[in-house]
């Protein structure tokens, strides 16, 4: 946790606004990573920080509000992970918990699936990789649904984020912020990069 704490400070200084925290249960997506301690301790070494806590879990809605409870300052789900009943009741739970609700898709997955939520949310991620594993190549043919994501959102939720998640670089990220993102989470970019401050400016600038 020491390490991990060095990073988040270091990217912090460097200017990123949130910190994105994968949550992997190795059913959902081939992979685990962190759970509920993790985020309890990065929230009490950084009271103040964006905790935008990702889970790729299968039926979140039994974990959601634990997360909320851990320090999470958005809770974000995959549509794909439950049936719609209990996504609108998990997305309810994190609401009653003060917490901010995203919702996410993966790339074979249409924009039309989150659009029974789309009123209520604060966040719609959609995935640019297939999610499980980092420093996979940008799918730029999602962008067409970033572009249909923020024409609608423009019609009924002016206010509801766009958040890309994969493959976003300093190449990437203009194209992503064209389409329609205002969120972008970048791993392998930043932390394979020496400079902190000076890869976050330039996943901003597009240079």
């Amino acid at each position: 946790m020491t390490r991990l704490g060095e990073e988040i400070g270091a990217v912090l200084r460097g200017g990123a606004d949130y910190i994105h925290v994968d949550v992997m249960d190795g059913r959902f997506v081939p992979n685990i990573s962190f759970g509920l301690p993790v985020v309890q301790s990065v929230r009490k070494a950084f009271p103040d920080v964006f905790l935008d806590v990702h889970l790729m879990i299968e039926e979140p809605i039994r974990y959601a509000e634990a997360f909320c409870d851990a320090g999470a300052s958005l809770v974000n789900i995959h549509v794909e992970s439950d049936t719609p009943a209990n996504i609108t009741a998990t997305l309810e739970r994190i609401r009653a918990k003060g917490v901010r609700t995203g919702l996410t898709i993966k790339p074979a997955t249409g924009a039309e699936a989150v659009y029974p939520w789309l009123e209520g949310l604060d966040l719609v991620l959609v995935m640019t990789v297939e999610p499980g594993f980092g420093a996979q190549r940008f799918m730029d043919h999602m962008l067409p649904k970033v572009t249909a994501l923020r024409q609608r959102l423009n019609e009924i939720n002016p206010d509801c984020d766009i958040e890309l998640d994969g493959g976003i670089s300093p190449t990437t990220a203009p194209v992503a912020i064209a389409a329609g993102a205002n969120v972008l989470v970048s791993g392998s970019a930043v932390f394979g990069h020496g400079d902190y401050g000076d890869i976050i400016e330039r996943l901003r600038t597009g240079a």
